[in-house]
């Protein structure tokens, strides 16, 4: 999905909102400048032998932003977009998301500057093992976890945990999450982003009087997080999902889209356009129709100071990182719209990898309906544990959402103390 505000860098909304925070609960300076601060950056340029017999360089990166809650976790994005302060703006969302989870992690991610959809599979696994091969000195079960992002997978992990594992001599499934089921992959993984962002959905919709069944529901991003909400949403809640799109367009129809289908007919095209029955609209179309939800489930900065005052929707449940730029919170905020936000609304899958590492470490797996549970538990506190600051301090969600993850951080940062 093309990020539609290109201007604004990802890592300055990420430390405004560090600062809008700070402010907000009285963190110190120190503690603030060292939240606004990665730990650890690794570039590598790196040779990869291409198809063709020819060697073509590429940048990766990994970000490591904060080790006070335990190994740092995030995924791996493979975009020719990819540039340092986007990697260091999402390790950062990842310290939060992992904080309002609760669960004991800090954040981290990587990206490699290529174009996937151009590079056959073993070009990929090339560009995989040499990339993994550079950072392993920093990855490991207790030091950073690697997972899938945009453009990479199951695969994609079981390439860098082999390369890992070869360099170590011995089998490490706990080196990445989002593995096959085969090599120490968890139950429930591939649409925990999906099912934990319904579930939050959910809730919400609960202290909003918001029906979800026969309530609509307009999704902006049908790939895996968007889909499988829509699909979690229309099974188990009876939503009605009027909008699908993904990055050729979108679809429209006012009685509802089985969004199987819908899934059916894009594996098939390689996109929802052109859905039957369906009208066509716009991307832009999508996030402004009126609607009981919106789920922004593509890229970054799509709701903006430009689009907000248009958003319709009752609740908007952000399935993608850093949809929303901040300037467009205050709107939405003020058109009582509940927001809720990425680092609570799509922790599902943070919240499953910590569930399979865990699984890792132990040699022992869960069933598929443990898994779920599980995860179900901690969306919904960690749901109650956002909302009720929000209710205390009468902020909106991601304020509030912030406000538990940063203090939790913080707290953690001054217990330990300053080494040495």
């Amino acid at each position: 999905m093309p990020n539609t505000e290109s201007s604004i860098n990802p890592f300055e909304t990420a430390k405004q909102q560090v600062d809008i925070v700070a402010d907000l609960i009285g963190i110190d300076g120190g503690v603030r400048e060292i939240l606004k601060h990665p730990k650890r950056e690794l570039t590598v340029n790196f040779p990869v032998k291409m198809d063709d017999g020819s060697v073509k360089v590429f940048t990766g990166h990994r970000v490591q932003y904060n080790m006070a809650r335990g190994p740092t976790k995030g995924g791996i994005r493979y975009h020719p977009g990819v540039t340092l302060d986007e990697v260091r703006a999402l390790a950062a969302w990842m310290t939060w998301k992992c904080a309002v989870v609760n669960i004991p992690y800090g954040g981290a991610k990587g990206g490699v500057v290529c174009d996937p959809k151009h590079m056959s599979k073993t070009e990929l696994e090339h560009l995989t093992r040499r990339y993994a091969s550079e950072i392993a000195g920093i990855i490991g079960p207790e030091i950073d976890i690697p997972a899938p992002d945009v453009y990479t997978d199951s695969q994609t992990m079981a390439w860098i945990m082999d390369t890992y594992s070869m360099q170590k001599g011995y089998s490490v499934p706990g080196v990445v999450t989002g593995k096959p089921l085969s090599l120490g992959g968890s139950e429930g993984r591939n649409e925990a982003t999906g099912r934990g962002c319904a579930y939050v959905t959910r809730e919400a919709a609960k202290d909003a009087g918001v029906r979800i069944k026969g309530g609509t529901v307009a999704v902006q991003g049908f790939g895996n997080a968007g889909s499988i909400a829509a699909k979690i949403l229309y099974d188990e809640q009876g939503a009605k999902i009027i909008a699908a799109s993904d990055s050729r367009g979108g679809i429209y129809k006012a009685d509802g889209l089985n969004p199987h289908s819908v899934e059916e007919h894009k594996i098939k095209t390689g996109s929802v356009v052109g859905f039957p029955g369906a009208k066509a609209v716009s991307n832009e179309e999508v996030l402004e129709m009126k609607a009981d939800v919106l789920i922004p489930a593509a890229l970054e900065n799509v709701i903006t100071a430009k689009n907000a005052d248009k958003i319709q929707a009752k609740i908007v449940s952000e399935a993608a990182n850093g949809p929303t730029v901040p300037a467009a919170d205050s709107v939405l905020h003020q058109k009582k719209i509940i927001v809720l936000p990425d680092i609570l609304a799509n922790a599902g899958g943070v919240t499953v990898s910590y569930f399979e590492w865990a699984q890792d470490i132990q040699g022992y797996y869960w069933p598929l309906n443990e898994v779920n549970s599980r995860l179900e538990r901690v969306m919904v506190q960690s749901y109650n544990d956002v909302h009720k600051v929000a209710q205390e301090r009468k902020v909106h969600h991601r304020t509030a959402a912030y406000v538990v993850a940063i203090q939790r951080v913080a707290d953690a940062m001054r217990l330990r103390g300053m080494y040495p």
